[in-house]
């Protein structure tokens, strides 16, 4: 049978209103599962920045946050360059006001056995990942801590954070980094009202995933009975997860991750499968040097 699906979208379990006057910028907003987050926090009558580098990816997030009847804004940022980062936040304060929730969803992410991986591959995945997180939140802290106001970061992890990630040495480093900092930032931050955790997505397919990640073997095959759920998630429900945890409902909730994957990442064999090395599994030749 597996677990119910979810209520339809356009449901919320939180009130009509919830961040109404108030400004939520979601990083990589335009695409995928941080679309579906910035929809969820519009619903909620939020004010919602897409802050990309890509303008159709901005033009696109700022469509579907505004058909929901709230006001969207797409702002230009190289989440890599704090130089960046600052002036995209003077753009979205200039507009709706000082952000009182920011979502760290941007991410640049590949298959590719290590041996394979070269220092820019790394450098990239993780100068966006870890790096882009840390920038974005440090900005969004100072300016809080000027005003004395309080706020609430959501940072996107996964979970080979904790198992590691074969295939993903780069991303899987990254996020164990990230998950790290969650936890150290979340105290440093807690007695000035900032609130830091982190939301680990499980198999969630929707339309704009990558054609790296699109083009892994057995990808999109069969995807219902890869986890103990029976089905795999909608990118509402990681919605509702941010909008819940970034809410006043969850006041006392920090330092905190929460997985959303329907047990997935914890699912054990009594026996393993037969051992498979990456390289075939993606379809490699042998390594040639």
């Amino acid at each position: 049978m597996g677990l119910p699906e979810p209520p339809p979208l356009g449901a919320s379990a939180l009130p009509e209103g919830t961040f109404r006057e108030q400004t939520v910028i979601v990083t990589g907003g335009g695409t995928g599962l941080g679309k579906g987050m910035a929809l969820e926090f519009a619903r909620l009558g939020a004010n919602v920045a897409i802050l990309s580098r890509a303008q159709e990816h901005r033009k696109a997030g700022v469509s579907a946050v505004e058909s929901t009847g709230a006001r969207g804004l797409g702002v230009a940022c190289d989440i890599r360059q704090p130089e960046s980062i600052n002036a995209a936040f003077d753009a979205v304060q200039a507009e709706f006001g000082l952000p009182g929730v920011l979502v760290n969803n941007a991410a640049g992410n590949f298959p590719v056995p290590a041996e394979d991986l070269s220092p820019n591959g790394w450098r990239t995945v993780v100068d966006i990942v870890l790096n882009g997180t840390f920038f974005c939140s440090r900005e969004f802290a100072r300016r809080h801590l000027s005003e004395a106001t309080p706020g609430s970061i959501i940072n996107i992890g996964a979970s080979y954070a904790w198992t590691g990630g074969p295939g993903f040495a780069h991303s899987a480093a990254a996020k164990a980094g990230v998950k790290n900092m969650t936890e150290s930032l979340a105290v440093e931050w807690g007695p000035y009202g900032i609130r830091v955790n982190t939301l680990v997505p499980g198999l969630i397919p929707h339309e704009d995933e990558v054609k790296a990640i699109r083009g892994v073997p057995g990808r999109g095959q069969k995807e219902d009975v890869r986890a103990p759920a029976g089905r795999v998630g909608y990118p509402r429900e990681l919605g509702w997860a941010a909008t819940f945890l970034a809410s006043p409902y969850a006041a006392y909730i920090s330092g905190h991750t929460l997985v959303v994957d329907g047990a997935n990442w914890q699912r054990r064999a009594m026996l393993m499968p037969e051992f498979t090395p990456i390289r075939e599994q993606l379809g490699k030749g042998a390594f040639e040097g």
